[in-house]
């Protein structure tokens, strides 16, 4: 498909204005897959929230000049897709791995987080970062536990001195 200049523009600008937005991007070579597939990997994409793209390589070039993701260049060879996380840094990473367990054909290329470039063997690493929500219950749970252990450790005191009396109770019931 021929693409004007003014098609171009308006998809570099889109781009960019994503990706001066997002979190992370997963740069994926799709060769091979067929448009039922890439249409069933988008669809999970918009349900999870990620920005996906094909997008000539040119006008990627173009659209993360002045990003954290300027760092993808090396990758940008072949046909690639783009998977921007808006709100989480591991929703993209995470969308591309659980596709490509049942699609092979699904390379990934390299990962971009905070102008770093992640080579593909980090995907794992990347997918596995909790959410929001899973980072925020981490913290208040890390937050927590020292109070509840100085609660129930002045607590026992108070506690063994029931279960003696108690102990001692039932003693004297049993025996009088």
């Amino acid at each position: 498909m021929v693409l004007r200049l003014t098609d171009k523009k308006a998809i570099v600008a889109e781009v960019s204005e994503v990706a001066s937005t997002a979190t992370s991007a997963v740069a994926a070579e799709y060769r091979g897959l067929t448009v039922g597939e890439m249409t069933e990997l988008r669809q999970q994409a918009r349900k999870v929230g990620v920005y996906m793209r094909v997008i000539r390589n040119t006008l990627v070039d173009r659209a993360v000049e002045n990003t954290a993701f300027v760092c993808l260049r090396p990758v940008l060879q072949g046909p690639i897709i783009l998977a921007f996380s808006r709100h989480e840094p591991g929703a993209a990473a995470r969308l591309i791995k659980d596709f490509a367990k049942t699609h092979e054909k699904l390379v990934v290329k390299g990962i971009a987080i905070d102008g770093q470039l992640l080579d593909a063997k980090q995907l794992e690493f990347i997918a596995n970062l909790p959410t929001k929500e899973e980072a925020i219950s981490l913290l208040m749970a890390a937050l927590k536990a020292p109070l509840t252990k100085l609660v129930r450790t002045l607590a026992e005191p108070h506690t063994k001195l029931v279960r003696a009396i108690a102990a001692l109770r039932d003693q004297k019931q049993a025996a009088g």
